[in-house]
């Protein structure tokens, strides 16, 4: 089956020459990551079976965050730190999406909007929760960023993580009054709504916006979704992971791409075929500033709330964090006669010619 580094090495040429000095220093650097991940070009190491003698290479991964062959590792460590901060507290999930009519205004201003996005969903929560008719406290919130939907296409949105209750004025805990309820989110969403909007002025972006877009209603989602360790595994699965997996890849013939993907609320897939530079145009418009931070911390959620955390817990009588210790690494394997493979060398990247 192909990959998607091997559409990216076939078409990488026509699609430079396409964008030519248009084309972004990040989707450049994504894309020869892509290409070189777990190749002789970036290095490794060599192995030996003892038992039938064979050697084996091991090129090292890349390490990009928008690689679909990256991302495990760090998505399984993410998980086991967070899985220890996070209380074992009923949990809501909330998403607030961002209407397709400002698609264009974020894409060319991703960090800037994307800053705004987190901004705008957390002081929303914040205030309603504040409102004593509905919580009276201030909540804790992990809040993550994606911007694609099922097919890959743009559809900035952010989910968050948030305890069923929060931490009044004196630190006392309150619980949510309803197991299934949170705030309303009819209000929620105008809130919201208006925290964008304002948040556009003061960047001097309010003018890109349809003017359509403030009357029309915006969606914010929310539900109860368990506990929070066990929340948290679900979320590593979607923290680090890309637009598209290689293994949603279908076929790459007559220069088109043909990839699978489910549609929300069907447990069936569906098939999509784009022309190839089509495809990486869409694959890589999901590539996120340099350095930028897609998982963010909230209230007594945030790192730097490890007292209130930890008073927390003992106001509950929750367990203390205890550290998920790191699994032992697996040995490598001869994939002819399953015995462990002996390291003999390590392998140089391969330098450029001059």
């Amino acid at each position: 089956m192909p990959t998607v580094a091997d559409i990216f090495t076939r078409y990488h040429d026509a699609y430079t020459r396409q964008f030519g000095p248009g084309l972004l220093p990040s989707h450049r650097r994504v894309m020869k990551a892509v290409i070189t991940c777990r190749t002789p070009a970036l290095g490794g190491s060599l192995y030996r079976c003892p038992s039938c003698e064979r050697k084996h290479y091991s090129y090292h991964s890349c390490g990009n965050r928008h690689c679909p062959v990256c991302g495990h590792d760090a998505a399984e460590a993410w998980a086991r730190a967070q899985s220890a901060r996070i209380p074992r507290l009923p949990c809501f999930l909330m998403t607030f999406t961002v209407p397709h009519a400002l698609n264009r205004l974020f894409r060319s201003n991703q960090k800037a909007a994307y800053q705004l996005l987190f901004h705008a969903a957390a002081q929303a929560l914040k205030t309603l929760c504040a409102d004593p008719r509905y919580l009276g406290a201030a909540p804790g919130m992990l809040a993550v960023l994606h911007t694609w939907s099922r097919n890959i296409g743009y559809h900035p949105h952010v989910h968050l993580l948030v305890p069923a209750g929060g931490l009044n004025a004196r630190g006392k805990w309150i619980s949510t009054r309803y197991r299934t309820f949170l705030v309303p989110v009819k209000a929620l969403s105008k809130i919201f709504r208006a925290k964008l909007r304002d948040g556009l002025r003061e960047l001097g972006l309010f003018d890109l916006a349809p003017a359509g877009v403030w009357s029309a209603n915006w969606v914010v989602h929310c539900e109860p979704a368990g506990e929070g360790p066990e929340l948290i595994r679900y979320l590593a699965r979607y923290i680090h992971r890309v637009a598209l997996s290689n293994r949603s890849v279908v076929a790459v013939r007559n220069d088109q791409v043909t990839f699978r993907y489910q549609p929300v609320g069907s447990k069936r897939f569906k098939t999509m075929t784009l022309p190839a530079l089509h495809f990486l145009a869409r694959y890589l418009q999901h590539v996120l500033p340099k350095r930028f931070a897609k998982v963010r911390y909230y209230g007594f959620l945030h790192p730097r709330c490890a007292a209130k955390l930890q008073a927390l817990r003992a106001q509950l009588r929750l367990p203390h964090a205890v550290p998920v210790p790191e699994p032992t690494p697996a040995p490598m394997l001869c994939p002819h006669c399953r015995k462990p493979l002996v390291l003999i060398g390590k392998l140089p990247r391969l330098r450029a010619p001059p």
